[in-house]
C-alpha cells in the first residue's frame, strides 16, 4: 500500500522524503489498527477535555479560568473529528476516557485538596496533563495512518503543542511571581 509520500524500490521497500525505509510490512496499517490509534487519541481527548475543565472549575485567576475552558473546549473539538473519521472507517468511538486518564483527573482533585488549590500547583498539573497528550500524538504520528487522518492528528498535535506551550509559559510566570 504505497501513499502519495512513498516510492517502493525493487526489493519491496520504500523512502520517505525525509528518507526513511520502510518495509511492505511497515506500510500495511489495517483498518483496525487505524481506528485503534483514533481511539487512543479520543480518550486522550477525552482526558484533556476534563482535565481542562476541573482545571478551570479550581483556578482562582479568570484569565486562565477563561483558558482552560477554550482548551476543553478545543479537546471537545477534536475528540468529535476523531469519532467521525473512525465512523467513516467503520468502526465505533470510544465513548469514555482512558484509565491513566482518570488517575491525572484523581490526583488534580487530590492536590486542590491538599495544597487548596493553588494556581501554580494547578497549572504544574496541566502541564503534566499536556505532556501525556503530546506523546500520545507523537505514538500516532509515528505510525503509517492513511495521508487525510494523518494531516487531521498533525493539526491537533500542533494545536496540543502550542497548548502546552502556553501552559508551561504561564507556569514558569506563575512560579516567578510567587517567588
Amino acid at each position: 500500500m504505497n501513499n502519495e509520500y512513498q516510492a517502493t524500490d525493487s526489493t519491496g521497500a520504500s523512502a520517505t522524503p525525509m528518507g526513511r525505509t520502510y518495509t511492505d510490512q511497515d506500510q500495511k496499517l489495517s483498518n483496525d489498527d487505524v481506528i485503534s490509534t483514533l481511539n487512543d487519541l479520543i480518550e486522550t481527548c477525552r482526558d484533556g477535555q476534563e482535565g481542562f475543565r476541573q482545571a478551570a472549575e479550581a483556578i482562582k485567576d479568570s484569565q486562565l479560568k477563561t483558558l482552560f475552558y477554550e482548551y476543553s473546549q478545543q479537546r471537545a473539538q477534536f475528540s468529535a473529528v476523531l469519532m467521525e473519521l473512525v465512523r467513516e472507517l467503520g468502526g465505533d468511538p470510544t465513548h469514555s476516557g482512558s484509565t491513566a486518564g482518570a488517575l491525572h483527573r484523581g490526583w488534580i482533585d487530590l492536590k486542590g485538596a491538599i495544597t487548596g488549590g493553588s494556581d501554580e500547583s494547578i497549572l504544574n498539573e496541566c502541564e503534566r496533563g499536556e505532556d501525556s497528550a503530546k506523546d500520545a500524538y507523537k505514538d500516532a504520528l509515528e505510525k503509517n495512518l492513511p495521508g487525510n487522518i494523518a494531516d487531521v492528528v498533525r493539526q491537533q498535535a500542533t494545536a496540543v503543542q502550542a497548548a502546552h506551550n502556553r501552559v508551561r509559559e504561564l507556569r514558569n510566570s506563575e512560579s516567578r511571581a510567587a517567588s
